[in-house]
């Protein structure tokens, strides 16, 4: 009995590259999804031909490539070269074009802004498919390494630190400068004290630099990126990648990136999503990391009903006195209630004082207290400060204190926050490898991020609706696309065919053609 033979290499065959594509690949799907984009309106370069030179690829045939090389976790521009050549599925996709890593590398580089439009189309796109309504949205955030050592990061108690060091090593070196003997010692120690003193004056730089653009932190190679916990406690230099998710399919409708925490984050990525998706009025679940009392405001202004797990009371535990969660708010007479049924009330003046999470922000508060704190018998597990209990009420409260009743009435509804965001994050780091980009500054990395939720988005249209049904979507759009460029077609001739008149010129109507 012999084992299974195979084909002689040498045998010829008479094939299609289409033939040798399965009939359902997602190849086929990124294909029909490409045809469907107005490419030129969403501003990639190298769409209009030069009247010299050699023509460039088509944009559609490099998007092509990256869509599949992201849903592959494949890419490198090199990887993407070697592709083209050995990979049937791609030389199927690019129709045996093989473009240079060069040319790969400078389509994304020069395009970040036209991924994310494409990301923004293709969310239209599916609301328009009644795959997401913007009813239910979870946002959470991922955070990836970025192309920035953390050697090359720098804050100001970093440089205080290798200052430090230097100005020791220069003091060792003139010690050993006075009992050095010989001219060829000297000189070898005057070149290491001149070169100590040129890395001082590279970090005197970085300070200055610290000061004048008020930031806590600055990266050399990559300047958006920041310092970022990015797991168990491991520090390193990154993006913190924010992520909005719909609840009907648990698809991505926004993203962005920006601060290193989510303090700031929600009310900015519930703007992105009403705008993708024309929807005012939703629900948003979100994590205790977002939870800040100016952010829940803003949402309530924005009309959106906010889930976000709220935050723990403050408690002194030096003193172990009481917490702010005892004490009763009366918004009809605007007082609170003491654990000893006592009134505090406020004299009605606002203060302001700076936001303890975001430097330069300022924030509205007003005084409770009441004079029964000197004889009250709980004052020493009520507060320490000789005046008695001081309250105070942010301005903010009142949005932080209604977020928090629909969240502790609604258990089961919050639960849904992991289904809708989280699986999305270990889909993309555990099977697509995204772990770190390969761009740098925050424009290109949110390109990268748009093809990344675009492909992922894609993958998982095509498990709602199935292969033959999610391309028959597909050419349904590409026909309606097709329709808007020939009317498009029609008003150009007719524009160009006439001349209209005009009695200052003195001519009259004629065609050119």
């Amino acid at each position: 009995m012999n084992h299974i033979q195979g084909q002689d290499r040498c045998q010829m065959m008479m094939i299609s590259l289409d033939g040798m594509i399965h009939s359902e690949s997602f190849v086929r799907i990124i294909d029909a999804f490409v045809d469907t984009l107005d490419l030129e309106n969403l501003g990639f370069s190298y769409f209009k031909l030069n009247s010299s030179g050699r023509p460039p690829f088509h944009p559609s045939v490099l998007l092509k490539l990256y869509l599949y090389g992201y849903q592959n976790n494949i890419r490198s521009c090199r990887k993407l070269e070697h592709a083209s050549k050995i990979n049937l599925e791609v030389m199927w996709l690019l129709e045996n074009r093989k473009p240079h890593y060069k040319t790969i590398a400078k389509f994304r580089k020069e395009n970040s802004l036209s991924f994310r439009k494409v990301f923004q189309h293709f969310v239209g796109m599916l609301k328009d498919w009644d795959l997401v309504d913007g009813a239910h949205i979870a946002i959470d955030s991922f955070k990836i390494r970025a192309q920035n050592s953390l050697k090359n990061n720098f804050n100001h108690k970093k440089i205080d630190r290798h200052l430090d060091y230097i100005d020791d090593k220069i003091n060792e070196y003139f010690e050993q400068l006075e009992l050095e003997d010989t001219p060829e010692g000297c000189k070898e120690i005057n070149q290491k004290i001149e070169y100590n003193i040129g890395k001082a004056d590279k970090y005197l730089e970085l300070s200055r630099r610290l000061d004048d653009e008020q930031v806590d932190q600055i990266s050399t190679t990559d300047p958006d990126a920041r310092s970022v916990v990015l797991h168990r406690n491991i520090v390193n230099v990154g993006y913190n990648v924010q992520a909005v998710s719909d609840g009907k399919h648990k698809l991505l409708v926004a993203m962005d990136t920006g601060d290193v925490n989510d303090t700031h984050a929600l009310a900015p990525m519930i703007e992105q999503t009403q705008k993708n998706l024309q929807v005012t009025k939703m629900s948003v679940l979100a994590d205790k990391g977002y939870h800040t009392g100016a952010q829940l405001t803003q949402c309530e202004r924005l009309g959106v009903t906010t889930f976000v797990s709220p935050k723990a009371s403050a408690v002194n535990k030096r003193f172990n006195v009481y917490a702010m969660s005892l004490f009763k708010f009366h918004s009809g007479t605007d007082t609170y209630r003491c654990p000893n049924n006592e009134i505090l009330r406020t004299n009605g003046k606002t203060y302001q004082r700076k936001g303890a999470n975001k430097k330069g922000t300022w924030v509205g508060f007003k005084h409770y207290k009441t004079k029964a704190c000197k004889t009250c018998p709980l004052k020493e597990k009520c507060t320490q400060s000789p005046q008695g209990r001081i309250i105070q009420r942010s301005e903010h409260q009142g949005a932080i204190e209604r977020n928090n009743t629909r969240v502790n009435n609604n258990p089961e509804y919050y639960r849904n926050r992991q289904q809708i965001i989280e699986h999305q994050f270990g889909t993309l780091k555990r099977q697509k490898g995204f772990t770190h980009a390969l761009m740098k500054t925050k424009e290109k990395v949110l390109g990268e991020v748009s093809i990344l939720f675009t492909t992922y988005n894609l993958r998982r249209s095509l498990s709602i609706f199935g292969f033959t049904a999610l391309l028959e979507q597909l050419r349904r759009q590409k026909s309606k696309f097709g329709r808007i460029l020939i009317s498009r077609a029609i008003v150009i001739i007719h524009v160009s065919n006439f001349i209209f008149y005009n009695p200052r010129l003195h001519r009259v109507p004629c065609a050119i053609l």
